[in-house]
């Protein structure tokens, strides 16, 4: 990836720890895209290994923990994490055992069994209600299986759940290295040594991203608005959009950032010209307009060259973009077009080392996976809501967690 990002972080390391013969519980996000009972992309499982073949050498014993999908409470054979085992053990190049509990019997009885340096995997955490629910008596049943706990799942840390959360209040502990990185690429995205600084935000509705525009127009200096969110905020400017998606209900509240924007002297970037299609069908036919020109049965699908070249020409100029949704129906051919010209744009800039880029959220990282660049990137988040959250300028509960947790007598913090 591009240039390397840096700031001092108060987070509690395990890097100096003593971890021989400590059993340590490590929460990890493994909910991982699986197809057929295959998984279809271990970005998730290959980001952990710094962490988990650290603490393995340093002869901890190593104890998963994970969700996966919405069992709500029930165990679910086909939301089962021993699938995940055997390519846990390939990725980390020794045996990762699997416990068929994460609590009771079976969970103490396989964490007992293990020895020095070795994992074990347990079963689902959210085939308890108690999970989500951020039960204490859950949490604490967890952390009654170690000594030592490291949290390694930013991507979840936006969650109250007990076991992130919760199991910090009964045991040490510590930020894992791929947390830890997050953080410190995310902390980088407002430092005012990045400036200028530009949010690219597509995606289909404002009201999921209310948040995140309002935050973001005091923030940076530049904020791209693509995707049909867009075109809700064409509508709110009389703009006649055809059959396009867009939220009548929101036209009053994307005036407001319009008018907020203004105030705070950032500059919106909005479509000047679309693609239009009847349709969203593979290769129906389409066509560019300009703005005055949408047919009234037409559909915006993607934004035209005027409008990549307004990108360009505008970016070029930015020391950091963070970049959220995509700016078209990228996963339908020809309509990927505009993002994967964005995803090149930026990625050409940060090669130049003109630009520092941060992107994140599961419809962008596909997005740019699509267009073969994820390596050109400063950074890519693996997270999704707890990457929006911490743009919204929410603090995060699992980070909270971790600064309050017990004292940590095992490492100089």
């Amino acid at each position: 990836m591009g240039a390397q990002l840096s700031i001092p972080l108060r987070l509690p390391t395990p890097q100096n720890a003593d971890m021989r013969g400590k059993t340590v519980l490590v929460r990890t996000d493994l909910n991982v895209p699986m197809e057929g009972g295959r998984i279809t992309d271990q970005s998730r499982i290959m980001r952990l290994l710094p962490t988990l073949t650290m603490l393995s050498e340093q002869g901890a014993r190593v104890v998963l923990l994970s969700h996966f999908g919405r069992p709500e409470g029930k165990f679910d054979p086909s939301l089962s994490l021993a699938p995940l085992v055997d390519a846990l053990s390939a990725a980390l190049k020794r045996e990762v055992r699997f416990g068929v509990d994460c609590i009771g019997n079976a969970a103490r009885n396989a964490v007992n069994a293990l020895r020095e340096g070795e994992i074990i995997l347990l079963e689902n955490l959210r085939f308890h209600l108690q999970e989500e629910s951020g039960d204490e008596a859950f949490a604490r049943e967890l952390a009654s299986l170690g000594e030592i706990y490291v949290n390694d799942a930013f991507s979840c840390s936006h969650r109250a759940h007990a076991s992130i959360t919760g199991i910090p209040r009964f045991l040490p502990s510590f930020a894992g290295m791929l947390l830890l990185e997050e953080v410190t690429a995310l902390s980088n995205v407002f430092s005012t040594a990045m400036r200028p600084l530009a949010a690219v935000v597509g995606g289909s509705k404002v009201s999921t991203k209310l948040a995140l525009l309002e935050n973001l127009v005091s923030k940076v200096d530049v904020l791209v608005i693509g995707g049909a969110m867009a075109n809700t905020f064409l509508h709110a400017q009389g703009i006649a959009i055809g059959r396009s998606l867009y939220e009548p209900k929101m036209a009053r509240t994307a005036k407001g950032i319009l008018s907020a924007a203004e105030k705070a002297k950032c500059h919106i970037l909005l479509p000047a010209d679309v693609v239009v299609a009847e349709t969203l069908c593979p290769h129906d036919p389409c066509a560019v307009c300009t703005l005055n020109d949408i047919p009234h049965g037409g559909m915006i699908a993607d934004v035209g060259p005027v409008t990549l070249m307004h990108y360009l020409q505008t970016l070029s100029t930015c020391r950091m973009v963070v970049w959220n949704g995509p700016v078209g129906a990228f996963e339908v051919s020809p309509f990927d077009s505009g993002t994967v010209h964005l995803a090149r744009m930026l990625a050409s800039l940060t090669r130049a080392g003109a630009l520092q880029t941060i992107a994140g959220g599961g419809d962008t990282l596909a997005a740019i996976a699509h267009a073969g660049l994820s390596q050109a990137f400063t950074y890519l988040s693996t997270a999704g809501g707890a990457f929006l959250e911490w743009l919204e300028g929410k603090e995060l509960p699992g980070i909270t967690a971790l600064l309050s947790a017990p004292a940590r007598t095992l490492a100089s913090a």
